[in-house]
């Protein structure tokens, strides 16, 4: 697999030659009642997960504006989209290593949001325990530990090019929690926040836990 922070670059989705097709309101309402008749019929992909289903999927329900549709499973994945583990879409299993990918990329994109590890398995079609479990034997962490680290990376990079509160730099990265925030990251650190920034504008060596 990737480098954690390879997989932190969110891949743009590429636009192929095939036309579009509009989102009709039948469509529509096929994918919200996961119509299964229509299975076969069209496509739909989401843009923020990168995952495509039919419309008989028992995923969440994507928003509108995020929905892209095709009219042959070959064509999502010409335009880079990942097929759904839940509805397997194309009649294969997406390959674990690609479905963590997505995970990461999405984690990536959302960590200044309230994610938790039942909202990203909602995301990506799976079971928190099947997600957590298949998360820590490729990458060695669970989600909440890479969404941990993540945060704290985007922390420290508001604390040295930024001169904001210590409590709103927790707030950019999703941490609401001002005191939650300062112990966990000098747990995963090795100091405060105030202490890091201070370090880090002296030009001193931090090392870290």
């Amino acid at each position: 697999m990737e480098t954690w922070n390879d997989q932190f670059e969110r891949r743009p989705i590429q636009e192929t030659g095939v036309s579009r097709v509009d989102l009709s309101e039948e469509k529509w309402q096929a994918i919200l009642q996961n119509d299964i008749t229509y299975d076969g019929k069209f496509w739909y992909a989401v843009k923020t997960t990168s995952i495509f289903c039919r419309p008989s999927c028992k995923s969440r329900p994507p928003k509108k504006e995020n929905v892209r549709i095709f009219m042959a499973p070959e064509q999502a994945l010409a335009a880079r989209f990942r097929p759904c583990k839940r509805c397997k879409p194309t009649g294969e299993k997406l390959p674990d290593d690609e479905w963590i990918s997505l995970v990461s990329e999405y984690m990536n994109s959302h960590y200044n949001e309230n994610i938790t590890l039942e909202l990203l398995a909602e995301i990506s079609h799976s079971s928190p325990f099947h997600l957590q479990r298949t998360f820590k034997r490729l990458c060695g962490i669970t989600p909440t530990e890479h969404m941990q680290q993540l945060r704290m990376e985007h922390a420290k990079r508001w604390l040295a090019e930024s001169d904001l509160k210590i409590a709103d730099i927790g707030l950019q990265v999703g941490m609401t929690n001002t005191p939650y925030f300062v112990t966990l990251f000098k747990q995963k650190v090795g100091c405060t926040p105030a202490v890091y920034r201070r370090q880090y504008k002296k030009g001193d060596n931090i090392h870290e836990s």
